[in-house]
């Protein structure tokens, strides 16, 4: 093991001189020419050339830099199904509520209305702190629901993918609400009897967003890591947020958030492409933390009685919408083909200096994906993206399917997405898959990845192996 860390820095170093070797190369070169054309008294056109064709080496260097680095593999990944003792029908939920003596009439009718607009089902999954009336909050119930959720998750990726706890050199487990001490990276260390050198950390406070942000993290930690595998494991322990109050804006996330987990191994062993489901092409994240109304739109506080919970404003999807903005657009520079970018640019043209009426052009992002996973935070929300993004029914159908059967669960939707599009057995050799992970701050994380092999017989196994037959359904 230190014999494979100390070449792995050796290549690091010796990558990294590479690369500055390249960038004095060209900066030699260019300035070489220029003082060529200088002496010779040339025309300004040259130096505007030289400059040019020196930028276009650069550009062509670094895409084959980038090329000839060691690509990052999703090998498999796993969710969590609740035990049935924790399914929750929608009139349990009601009757329960009606139960509380805190809450008053108007404040039941509120919870009722959001939940049966939000879009979920009659299957989704409570942790049994929430089941108790009133329900219980405190440290040991979440630290049971921890047990629950991440033990079982985390056992089965180890027996899907035939890898050994020894094996994993980087965790990164992500939960927004809850963060214990010793924490939840540690709790999984000591559990799994993990290596003393696991790199292991634990994310808190990123929302929904997190499991795709924790993806991007370990992308980054395995370029400087050769040779490593890398788990993430993405989940919400609700036993510790329930908000036990009559504020309206703070009471939504009593109604929305169900149970669920999921754990994905990441590698960039050479040998892994013979094997693994997808690769990885593009990690972009995006915030708008430095706006006061995008920073207050989500945000954990207390109510008038000194009561803990997080209130979400009006302004809520008017902010998504322009985090959305800001990550597609940089998303599109990347992957969409040049005519899309090019009407794009023509229709902002138009609008601004020749009709005003005329409507932006909305890139056709169906161009080079062709599977959408979407934040699952509520139907009205799915399809505002949706619509943004000119998606049909089938693109939004695994977000709306998942919201349906397990219901909100936070950063972990987006597998549970994923796991229903391969269900359906809709993921081919050569598709593209774009995970859209949005969260409070708010931040915006965008994964595309690219299958490497044929996803076959997956509706026999999974969360959805005793379901999927009777998705999707009407609304």
């Amino acid at each position: 093991m230190k014999t494979n860390t100390i070449a792995t820095s050796h290549k690091i170093q010796l990558t990294h001189m590479l690369s500055e070797s390249i960038k004095f190369s060209f900066l030699v070169l260019f300035f070489s020419v220029e003082s060529i054309f200088i002496l010779q008294k040339r025309e300004p056109i040259y130096h505007l050339i030289s400059a040019l064709f020196c930028l276009a080496l650069a550009i062509a260097a670094k895409h084959y830099y980038i090329s000839k680095s060691s690509p990052v593999y999703l090998v498999d990944f796993s969710c969590l199904k609740p035990p049935n003792y924790c399914r929750v029908p929608i009139s349990t939920y009601i009757e329960h509520v009606q139960m509380l003596d805190f809450l008053d009439k108007e404040s039941i009718a509120f919870m009722k209305k959001v939940v049966s607009h939000s879009g979920q089902g009659e299957s989704t999954y409570l942790p049994p702190a929430i089941h108790y009336i009133p329900p219980k909050s405190g440290h040991q119930e979440a630290i049971n629901e921890v047990h629950l959720v991440l033990f079982p998750v985390f056992q089965d990726l180890l027996t899907k993918t035939k890898i050994s706890p020894s094996e994993i050199d980087i965790l990164i487990v992500n939960c927004s609400g809850f963060c214990p001490s010793p924490s939840l990276s540690s709790i999984l260390v000591n559990k799994f009897s993990m290596r003393e050198d696991v790199k292991s950390y634990t994310v808190s406070g990123m929302g929904c967003s997190a499991s795709a942000l924790g993806i991007d993290m370990a992308h980054n930690m395995l370029k400087t890591q050769g040779n490593s595998n890398a788990v993430v494991v993405s989940t919400e322990i609700l036993s510790t947020g329930w908000y036990p109050g009559k504020e309206q804006p703070m009471m939504v996330l009593n109604c929305v958030f169900r149970m669920g987990a999921a754990a994905i191994l990441l590698t960039n062993k050479t040998e892994a492409n013979r094997g693994a489901k997808y690769k990885l092409l593009h990690s972009l994240r995006t915030q708008r933390a430095f706006d006061d109304k995008g920073y207050y739109s989500a945000i954990r506080e207390e109510d008038s009685d000194g009561l803990t919970g997080v209130t979400l404003t009006r302004d809520l999807l008017q902010v998504a919408g322009e985090t959305l903005r800001s990550n597609i657009t940089i998303l599109g520079k990347r992957i969409l083909p040049y005519t899309e970018m090019i009407l794009y640019a023509l229709s902002v043209i138009q609008k601004k200096y020749i009709d005003k009426s005329t409507e932006i052009y909305v890139p056709n992002f169906k161009r080079v994906v062709q599977h959408f996973c979407l934040p699952a935070s509520g139907k009205p929300v799915i399809r505002e993206i949706g619509k943004g993004l000119r998606l049909g029914e089938r693109d939004m159908e695994a977000a709306l399917m998942t919201l349906s059967r397990f219901g909100n669960q936070s950063s972990s939707s987006l597998w549970y997405e994923l796991c229903y599009i391969e269900a359906k057995g809709r993921v081919n050799k050569g598709d593209r898959v774009w995970q859209l992970g949005m969260g409070s701050g708010p931040k915006c994380n965008s994964l595309i990845w690219e299958c490497v092999r044929p996803i076959l017989h997956e509706a026999h196994k999974g969360v959805w192996a005793d379901c999927i037959h009777s998705y999707p359904i009407s609304d």
